[in-house]
């Protein structure tokens, strides 16, 4: 699950950081700064009302990707709507940036200390806290940049019955899709391992265009503003 990284430590590592942002400081990482009012059944968006949304594919990529670097075949492409873009892969895990006791050299044979965007104080992110999501360096395939995202902006992981939401917090090789870090994968249930973990497949990544959170790492606003966007998506 962890090939892609090595890749991504030699020409994909410097598209990567060429779309390193710091935003700019704001509140904790953990508070949204007002409490929410709690959804009534009806306003909350399951994972087949997002499924029934990208079931048909509009590519906006020039080409298609493949989801490790063993892979024998580009397969997966990007596709397009409106309010969003979204591809349908595999999940490998994303451990770089902040050292923690779950993301070290220890844990993670290819793990880097550095994510492609930064935390609101200027630090790489926390990968085993922070629920995010991994695209493709800038590429002729396909530049995350003209579809309307960068770091921070508002992403649906669907994985099986489970909807989760995120941001985007790094780049990954500029051939190879389909990776999130550690606290992402726990929240869906997947085994979060960056030696071991992951998803082979079944793993739906819905980024909403412009759509940036400030700070970055904040769970809570990912989370509000999120939901919010997934009820426009289908219609509520």
């Amino acid at each position: 699950m962890r090939t892609r990284m090595l890749a991504l430590t030699s020409a994909a590592c410097g598209a990567a950081l060429l779309g390193a942002v710091a935003l700019p400081a704001s509140a904790s990482g953990s508070s949204s700064g007002s409490a929410q009012e709690p959804e009534t059944d009806a306003a909350v968006v399951t994972a087949a009302d997002l499924l029934a949304e990208v079931r048909a594919c509009s590519r906006i990529s020039k080409g298609r990707y493949r989801t490790d670097s063993g892979s024998a075949k580009a397969t997966v492409p990007v596709c397009g709507t409106r309010e969003a873009v979204f591809w349908k892969a595999d999940m490998d895990i994303d451990c770089d940036g902040r050292k923690t006791r779950a993301c070290n050299r220890k844990t993670d044979p290819y793990f880097l200390p550095e994510t492609a965007f930064q935390s609101s104080r200027g630090e790489p992110l926390d990968s085993a806290a922070l629920p995010h999501v991994v695209v493709p360096g800038p590429s002729k395939v396909w530049d995350y940049r003209k579809s309307g995202l960068t770091g921070g902006s508002v992403v649906a992981v669907v994985y099986r019955d489970r909807v989760r939401y995120g941001v985007i917090g790094d780049t990954g090789p500029t051939g190879i899709i389909g990776e999130a870090s550690y606290a992402m994968a726990k929240t869906l249930g997947i085994d979060p391992d960056p030696s071991t973990g992951g998803a082979e497949s079944g793993v739906t990544y819905i980024a909403f265009k412009n759509s940036r959170v400030s700070p970055i790492e904040s769970r809570a606003r990912a989370q509000s503003r999120g939901a919010a966007l997934a009820r426009e998506f289908v219609g509520r």
